[in-house]
């Protein structure tokens, strides 16, 4: 009996396994919102440089101008005929106010940078950390940084966390992941300086991987094998759910900090209940804590209602059921198995790129809803809702055409989108869009598939080591994603093509994974082997077959006359 047997024993899919589900996914609405805070509290508002106090200006009749009309003799308009954001004159021209002129481009009068900071329009978008330490003009790029700062975050986490959560428990990092997320959170939102607001969105980065990786493990780690793919995918409908809830928080909460509070407090709620939270119990009989894995089994069966199973269930029979896999474990594992052996190199190397360019693509193209150019709330929102039919399709693809062919299909046609895209003219924005939310769609789909199968490639002996890998491949293209953006002062289509190459690259990679659909968890590394071997074996002896076919088709005997 393996552990898939003790699961079905306890209830297979049963109500303690919809309780849990419900606990662990929960917290990822607020993951999501974390994720994609930077839309809101990074926005740029509409500027232009601060206006000289009126009390310094000399002409008695400028007094009776209209604020608005006084502006357009201190800011240069651009060719759009809106005030220039970065540049101001170097002396005031009133004689541009007089009603027989006509407004043109009129940056080519001396203008120079602004000297007295900026005026910032707060009807739309209130308070962001632009408008609070004036990331404009030739600080922009710092918006980019703190993007880049979160994601260096999560992929430090990554590495430190992953090999520590297989060692020590993936309950435990959760638990206190959950209350740190929160107090980190709330110092962001009280930060006074900017570098203190980086530092704290790095922390943040770093403690939201745990949950980032934690989460699909004990999911997957209680799910009977057949409910695998749509246990699976749901943590994604939670993610796209929180995507929409960030869209409707953004809209009624306008302040940066307040927003930032919003999306951190609940973290507090999921600390407390957390503790109820189960332990995988597939870890702990791994980890030699045969009496609390069965302290756990006998909670799970009364909750779903097995009595009889409760009885059944000692020390004994569950070392007995996991024999094989405790033997395998005596071995000391480290990130090295990861590239030890031959099968699991070749997954380590497949997973990694597909992991890789799935979040280069997705925070690449899909983080600053500005370049729209429509309502940004309304972009976040139709973003977050196409996820929902995509990952559904997802789902009943996973199910009936398996993980490798549905994650790879959805690379190559993300890759295909993003390509055409480049040929598509700025103006016809409602095309633009569609291949855009076209694409998103495609993304997510990967994002669901990737992170259900590379949970089934991985034996439990070194699972969380090698979803930390993944999740390290996917953090360094988000924060890599950034940066790409700004080749585009060589090449306006290359970040474009950069993305498309990810992609295809990515679905390419992800074709060569081994299929895993109604396969049970392998437990220890030499399963991973065997199962590649016979796979191997398989596949040539199909080979032989087709050819022993042709050469029996190509004989004399098997030929009709003329």
């Amino acid at each position: 009996m393996a552990f898939a047997d003790l699961l079905e024993q306890v209830g297979g899919m049963g109500l303690f396994q919809i309780i849990n589900i419900f606990l662990l996914c929960i917290p990822y609405l607020f993951f999501s919102c974390n994720n994609l805070l930077q839309n809101f509290v990074a926005v740029i508002p509409a500027h232009h440089c601060q206006l000289p106090p009126m009390d310094n200006i000399n002409t008695s009749w400028a007094a009776g101008w209209d604020p608005v009309k006084q502006m357009e003799a201190f800011i240069p308009l651009d060719r759009n005929h809106q005030p220039e954001q970065c540049l101001q004159y170097t002396r005031a021209h009133w004689w541009l106010l007089e009603s027989n002129f006509t407004a043109t481009n009129t940056t080519e009068m001396d203008t120079e940078p602004c000297k007295d900071g900026w005026t910032y329009d707060r009807s739309k978008f209130g308070s962001t950390i632009v408008s609070e330490w004036d990331l404009v003009c030739d600080q922009t790029n710092m918006r980019q940084m703190v993007q880049f700062v979160y994601m260096t975050g999560m992929l430090v986490g990554g590495v430190i966390f992953g090999r520590l959560s297989d060692r020590f428990g993936r309950r435990i990092f959760l638990i206190w992941c959950h209350f740190y997320t929160a107090v980190i959170g709330v110092c962001a939102a009280f930060s006074t300086k900017f570098v203190w607001y980086c530092v704290f969105c790095f922390l943040q980065g770093l403690i939201l991987s745990v949950i980032g990786m934690n989460v699909p493990c004990l999911l997957v780690e209680w799910i009977p094998t057949r409910k695998r793919a749509v246990v699976g995918t749901l943590i994604g409908h939670f993610f796209s759910i929180g995507q929409i809830l960030l869209a409707g928080l953004a809209y009624a909460i306008r302040d940066w900090r307040w927003l930032q509070l919003t999306v951190s407090l609940p973290y507090f709620i999921f600390f407390c209940y957390s503790w109820w939270l189960p332990e995988s119990v597939r870890w702990l009989i791994l980890a030699k804590k045969p009496e609390e894995a069965v302290k756990m089994l006998k909670k799970v069966a009364k909750i779903n209602r097995k009595h009889e199973a409760e009885e059944m269930l000692t020390t004994e029979n569950v070392n007995c059921s996991m024999q094989k896999e405790l033997d395998a474990n005596e071995t000391t594992h480290s990130i090295f198995d990861l590239v030890r052996t031959s099968a699991i190199r070749h997954i380590s190397f497949c997973t990694s790129f597909a992991w890789f360019s799935t979040s280069f693509c997705y925070y690449g193209l899909f983080l600053d809803l500005q370049n729209f150019g429509i309502d940004i709330y309304m972009m976040q929102i139709i973003f977050g809702v196409i996820d929902i039919p995509a990952k559904l399709i997802t789902t009943a693809s996973l199910c009936y055409f398996g993980r490798h062919r549905t994650l790879s299909t959805s690379s190559f046609l993300a890759s295909l989108v993003i390509l055409a895209d480049i040929f598509v003219p700025k103006d016809m924005k409602i095309l633009r869009i569609s291949l855009a939310v076209f694409g998103k769609g495609c993304i997510a789909s990967c994002f669901s598939s990737i992170t259900l199968f590379s949970s089934e490639l991985y034996p439990t002996t070194i699972r969380q080591t090698g979803l930390s890998l993944g999740h390290t491949m996917a953090r360094m293209g988000a924060a890599l994603s950034p940066i790409m953006k700004m080749t585009s002062v060589y090449m306006s289509s290359l970040p474009f093509i950069i993305y498309g190459a990810a992609a295809l690259l990515g679905a390419l990679f992800s074709y060569c994974l081994p299929e895993t659909k109604d396969q049970p968890l392998p437990e220890t590394i030499q399963e991973v082997e065997i199962r590649s071997s016979r796979s191997k074996r398989k596949w040539l002896c199909d080979i032989h077959n087709t050819n022993e076919v042709q050469e029996n088709v190509d004989s004399p005997m098997f030929k009709t006359d003329c």
